[in-house]
């Protein structure tokens, strides 16, 4: 298999695994609650597994798997349970990362971190309705799919070779193009404010980093995808990397400005 063949070599499964994934989640959104929260915790879960043993310098071992369970339990504390400082513990799993041995310690910590934080805010943005969280989806998957077209028909420099070699400048200003179109969608139908056009691309452009970390963790490790848990993506951390960066943003965001969401 050579030149253009080869390119698309990955696209059917990609697809069919992309359509699964959309189906499951469009469910668990409209379902709201304990459904979806449920959804994101082993997420969440299968993503600090995964970066336990991608980074991990002693063996799997059982490590991964304990500190991806902490990470659900942490989660879910973190949200239900009747404290002020119950948030704390959205620091649990990270600190289980700091404190055991592995490779690039302090970003491995700080993107276990980030996780579960997205994973608290993701939860937290689907209370509020399904407005905005459909909004933040719909940025993360418009930037990565255009990204992924506009890559490989385009092609150009790349973004940023030594860390990750496929991405594209042409396919990284698609993404933000099609994050502004979003949010320009969800303007004039959705009743949100015009800065949701300005935001999205700032959103796309956070999932671009959340993915550009990730790869620079599995460049460090050696390794192509952080496991085989989706066919034609890789991982779920590989999957989920860009809405990663995406909610962290978001949360960041609404702690100090009046964000312009759908439905909010």
């Amino acid at each position: 298999m050579t030149g253009p063949s080869r390119r698309w070599e990955d696209l059917k499964a990609r697809l069919v695994s992309a359509l699964v994934m959309v189906a499951v989640g469009s469910v668990e959104i409209w379902l709201g609650g304990l459904p979806f929260a449920g959804l994101v915790l082993l997420i969440i879960g299968a993503v600090v597994w995964e970066l336990a043993r991608m980074t991990s310098l002693s063996g799997a071992g059982r490590t991964p798997l304990v500190l991806g369970v902490l990470a659900i339990v942490s989660l879910a504390g973190a949200m239900w349970l009747p404290s002020d400082h119950a948030e704390l513990l959205l620091a649990a799993p990270a600190l289980g990362l700091a404190l055991t041995n592995r490779r690039d310690r302090r970003i491995s910590t700080a993107y276990g971190l980030a996780a579960v934080m997205a994973g608290y805010g993701l939860i937290a943005l689907r209370d509020l309705g399904m407005g905005a969280l459909i909004w933040l989806v719909a940025v993360v998957v418009a930037s990565d799919v255009l990204g992924y077209f506009a890559g490989r028909l385009v092609g150009g420099p790349k973004f940023w070779p030594a860390i990750s070699p496929k991405k594209t400048w042409s396919g990284t200003v698609a993404g933000w193009i099609g994050a502004a179109l979003v949010g320009l969608g969800f303007v004039l139908w959705g009743g949100a404010g015009w800065g949701l056009v300005v935001l999205s691309p700032l959103v796309a452009f956070a999932g671009q980093m959340g993915d550009i970390a990730e790869s620079w963790l599995k460049r460090r490790a050696g390794v192509k995808d952080s496991s085989n848990l989706i066919p034609g993506h890789g991982g779920v951390m590989d999957r989920f990397d860009a809405l990663i960066g995406a909610a962290v943003v978001i949360m960041a965001l609404g702690l100090v400005l009046p964000l312009p969401l759908p439905g909010v």
